[in-house]
């Protein structure tokens, strides 16, 4: 498996490339599946298929006993960009979010073998754009992880270890009126109003910040009112993603600030987490989500890492890139923390 570096480059590029050709998004992502098992065949790697549902599996490859979890996701958002290659950047859906944490994995257990290493694990789950079906089900798999000392959770950090990550919320926020004809509104009672209103004293209200986890935010995402134009509208409501610190109280305030005719309605809450400095590598606080929380429960001790190349910045936008620079130090990045958790 030793290879020279302009082998290995292009090793990355092809992979990733043949993964990027492959339309996965979140429900489909058996698409990419021949794709993936050859990938690891070429490593390899021992291969168990989970099946999560119909056209989505998850996938654990190992090489002897795993004591180091290397983890990240299959799904994509749509839409489907084909990979391109412009310079130094890979172009494409998937190039950093996260099917280049894949290549960057993958190529950190290639050089770790061919330096005559082993006691790996690499686990892609289905889902985690939208319902993380797939690290829920990862955890019935345990039991074949049992000596694990970590987990490295790829997604775009910039080659930075997260800090942590803020909770999630989901609320739904409604208002009820009276319908009416919109040329006699006076006959009805608007549920829009009331609704702008409570908004608005929302964003009005500060704030509060973590110097671990960052600030805390929050995005109206959808935003509904009435039937018809030319009708009052006798419902409206809105959907909130709120990005939560410990202790928060965001919920509490939606209710103190709501209307009498307002109602709330916790549809998601994960709790945010907090992760471990470990010693020689760099942290920053991220911006999102991810299935770390979740599999972190695989490690006996709980310890996880949440890195990997790429930004964030780029990872759901229509000009996704990964450069090949930055896919070789994700891949330094990844060998270092599994040298790191093997004791050297």
């Amino acid at each position: 498996m030793n290879a020279s570096p302009a082998d290995f480059r292009s090793w990355l590029l092809d992979s990733l490339r043949d993964l990027c050709a492959c339309e996965t998004p979140s429900g489909a992502e058996d698409a990419g599946l021949p794709t993936l098992l050859a990938l690891l065949a070429g490593l390899g790697a021992e291969v168990l298929e989970q099946p999560v549902a119909p056209g989505r599996t998850n996938v654990l490859a190992t090489w002897g006993k795993p004591r180091v979890l290397f983890s990240t996701h299959l799904d994509t958002v749509p839409p489907h960009l084909p990979l391109r290659v412009e310079g130094d950047a890979l172009y494409g859906r998937g190039a950093c979010d996260a099917k280049g944490q894949i290549v960057a994995q993958l190529g950190a257990i290639r050089t770790l073998l061919a330096g005559g290493r082993e006691g790996f694990a690499w686990l892609g789950v289905v889902g985690e754009e939208t319902d993380s079906a797939g690290a829920a089900a990862a955890l019935a798999l345990a039991p074949r992880l049992a000596g694990l000392r970590a987990l490295v959770n790829g997604e775009p950090t910039g080659l930075k270890l997260a800090t942590g990550q803020r909770g999630a919320q989901h609320l739904r926020l409604r208002c009820e009126g009276k319908a009416a004809h919109s040329g006699s509104p006076e006959l009805g009672r608007s549920a829009a109003w009331p609704l702008l209103d409570w908004l608005q004293r929302l964003r009005e209200q500060p704030l509060p910040g973590d110097s671990v986890l960052g600030p805390e935010v929050w995005n109206l995402g959808l935003l509904q009112a009435g039937e018809a134009l030319n009708s009052v509208p006798a419902s409206a409501s809105a959907d909130l993603l709120v990005r939560t610190l410990p202790g928060s109280r965001f919920v509490e305030e939606v209710r103190r600030l709501a209307p009498p005719e307002g109602s709330v309605e916790v549809r998601l809450d994960e709790p945010p987490d907090r992760y471990p400095a470990i010693p020689g590598f760099d942290r920053a606080p991220m911006p999102f989500g991810s299935d770390a929380p979740a599999l972190r429960a695989l490690v006996p001790d709980r310890t996880v890492v949440l890195a990997g190349p790429g930004s964030i910045a780029v990872a759901h936008a229509l000009d996704e890139r990964l450069s090949l620079a930055d896919l070789e130090a994700g891949v330094d990045l990844n060998r270092r923390l599994a040298l790191h958790f093997l004791g050297d």
